[in-house]
């Protein structure tokens, strides 16, 4: 199992990525959208424009951060948006920047375990996540929990990193992803394991084909992938 920290042999992953979020929190927004360019800004408009025919009210943002996917899933002009988060420095600068904008009467954020929902069965229109399944310490036990406070009929929306597998860009990506985005994460966060720990964790994840597998254990039905950007992302739709 791919961890953040090492050497701390005696923390589940659970603890340790609790731990890189709370650490890089104050600088995790800047970081996302520096390394990426940007481009995260629009992979997050494209993977909510897809749940626009389902005209959801209720809204659960899974791994929700700082509350960026949630802040773009107000598009959708919902009644409500929950968001959970294991970090409660990430949450408490989610809350801070979703006041500031004017959005804390449809937004909250809240501790939770995302592999262990405080939610009732059948609670919400919709289930998204972003950037944050990768980080599941059991990944079909969390998809299944995700699966079962969505309504029957509900779209779940799943935005992650995948592998990209045309050659040339392949190695160019795994470069700057191997050796460029530590060595930047590391100057501005303090934090070098949690930005190897980002690279390492996406070669281990189970992506295309075989998180549709998982997907489909999990209770989910007509699902999908996208490919976004020679695949260095993906969006994978679920139905319950």
């Amino acid at each position: 199992m791919v961890v953040p920290y090492k050497e701390e042999q005696d923390s589940s992953k659970k603890e340790q990525v609790a731990k890189m979020f709370d650490n890089i929190s104050h600088r995790y927004d800047f970081l996302n959208h520096f390394l990426s360019l940007g481009i995260d800004i629009l992979w997050r408009k494209k993977a909510i424009r897809l749940l626009k025919p389902e005209k959801p009210q209720t809204i659960l943002d899974i791994a929700t951060g700082t509350g960026d996917f949630a802040l773009e899933a107000l598009a959708l002009k919902p009644k409500k948006i929950v968001g959970v988060d294991i970090s409660a420095g990430m949450l408490a600068h989610g809350r801070e920047k979703i006041k500031k904008l004017g959005h804390d009467d449809i937004i909250e954020l809240q501790l939770g375990d995302s592999e262990k929902l405080p939610f009732p069965d059948n609670s919400f229109d919709a289930v998204i996540v972003s950037f944050g399944v990768r980080n599941f310490e059991n990944l079909g036990k969390g998809l299944s929990d995700m699966n079962r406070v969505l309504k029957p009929g509900g779209t779940c929306v799943v935005l992650e990193f995948s592998k990209p597998k045309g050659f040339l860009f392949k190695h160019l990506y795994n470069f700057y992803f191997k050796y460029i985005t530590p060595t930047i994460g590391e100057f501005f966060s303090k934090d070098r394991a949690a930005y190897s720990y980002l690279p390492e964790s996406v070669q281990a994840f189970p992506d295309g084909k075989d998180f549709l597998a998982i997907y489909e254990q999990s209770g989910f039905r007509q699902t999908r992938a996208i490919s976004l950007t020679f695949g260095i992302s993906s969006i994978y739709i679920g139905k319950k």
